[in-house]
Formats: structure tokens, sequence, C-alpha cells
């Protein structure tokens, strides 16, 4: 994760219990912080920082 988007999460932190809408998504059972998506195009989504992923759930983890 960059720096723009370890930032939000420290942001959404302080607004929403654990900075994000589910425990599963927090990232915190693979030791990893949530990118924040920007936008998305079918299968693809990007991060904060302009980083391509591709969904390979079906917007389970992104949404």
């Amino acid at each position: 994760m960059g720096e723009q988007s370890r930032l939000l999460f420290e942001k959404a932190k302080k607004v929403i219990p654990g900075g994000v809408n589910s425990p599963v998504r927090a990232g915190k059972a693979v030791g990893i912080d949530p990118p924040f998506i920007t936008r998305a195009n079918g299968c693809f989504i990007w991060d904060e920082e302009g980083k391509k992923y591709i969904d390979y759930v079906c917007s389970w983890g992104p949404m």
C-alpha cells in the first residue's frame, strides 16, 4: 500500500470502526492494510496511487 492509501486508512479509522465496513476487508488476518479504490472499469480496479488490480473475486473484496 502506498503512502496516500495509508493516510486515507488512518483517516477512515477515526470515523469507521476498523476503517472498513467488514473485519475481513481490514486485512489484519493477512498482515496488510487495505488499498483505497478510486475507480473501476469491468474487472479492473485502481487504487489511490493509480495501481491497477484485477478483481478476481467479483467485487467481494474491494467493494
